[in-house]
């Protein structure tokens, strides 16, 4: 990664980080994960309008042999993710939501090893399966005393399975369209599957606590909008794995703010284990990688 993007990835880090304290503080303040959700992107969406409708502005639509992907890609890195992460964070505390999320890169550099025909070494594939082996120590740490896993673990891992897709399959789109461009066709192709949920959104709104109602407009400011666009440039700048490596930073984020905002410490045996699944991907990211080798997948022969 050069430093322009590095800075970019560090600062959506940080957001993203934030975000699972934000999202149980509004689910504990009156929210239900589906208004929640739908919620979030109807203000990122509007920040987007208003974006591409300001005078001056050269925002472009998408062409018509991209639309597909567009909304493959929505559907799976913005709706399943979120409705998953939402709901999953019903019974997995934030700091734990953050840990499991943190696993993406282990997800990511399979997927970027099965599509991208990227290599591993012995150490890399070493490496992912001490990233495995911390994922089911999180989950089993859910459980409280008994090694049960609690129900929201499940959501909370297919989100960062969408969420890894999502990363590697959005690449080749950048060589068309800018990172502000495509992250507003996400966001309001992401939103519309979600309208769903519409149904009682005002009356929740007035109902909720006042947190809820200002944690719920910082995670549609914040990590739905702005977190969104600066990750879509970091990737615009640097490859997919290198970027996402970065992320083995929000579980520690996002255990320290769930600590300061909520109180709220994940327990010892999940920490252990997100110890355990960091250390993993920083092997295969240090030690675990062979060359690249350059062979078109199918979204990119579509994209180009």
């Amino acid at each position: 990664m050069n430093i322009k993007s590095l800075v970019l990835a560090l600062i959506t880090v940080v957001i993203w980080g934030s975000t699972f304290a934000a999202i149980s503080a509004s689910l504990q303040g009156g929210y239900s994960p589906g208004h929640l959700a739908l919620f979030r992107f109807l203000i990122a969406s509007i920040i987007f309008a208003i974006i591409a409708l300001w005078p001056g502005s050269k925002f472009r639509l998408p062409h018509k042999e991209d639309l597909t992907n567009i909304l493959l890609l929505s559907l799976i890195g913005i709706t399943v993710y979120h409705v998953c992460i939402t709901y999953g964070q019903l019974t997995v505390s934030a700091g734990t939501a953050g840990m499991l999320i943190g696993s993406a890169p282990v997800f990511t550099t399979i997927l970027a090893v099965i599509i991208l025909k990227e290599k591993l070494g012995k150490i890399g594939w070493i490496g992912l399966s001490i990233g495995f082996s911390g994922i089911t120590i999180i989950a089993l740490g859910t459980g409280g005393s008994t090694f049960n896993v609690s129900p929201g673990v499940i959501l909370v891992l297919i989100a960062a399975i969408a969420t890894a897709i999502f990363f590697v399959y959005q690449k080749p789109l950048f060589k068309k369209y800018s990172p502000i461009e495509l992250t507003a066709y996400f966001t309001w192709a992401g939103m519309i599957p979600l309208l769903i949920f519409a149904p009682g959104l005002i009356d929740e709104i007035q109902h909720a606590t006042l947190e809820a109602n200002i944690s719920a407009i910082y995670i549609g400011i914040f990590p739905t909008a702005i977190a969104y666009l600066t990750w879509a440039m970091a990737l615009s700048l640097s490859n997919a794995s290198s970027v996402s490596s970065t992320l083995y930073l929000e579980p520690v984020i996002s255990i320290i703010t769930a600590w300061i905002w909520l109180r709220e410490l994940p327990s010892t045996l999940s920490i252990i284990g997100g110890a355990i699944a960091i250390s993993g991907v920083l092997i295969v990211q240090a030690y675990g990688k062979k060359q690249k080798i350059e062979l078109k997948h199918p979204l990119s022969e579509q994209s180009s």
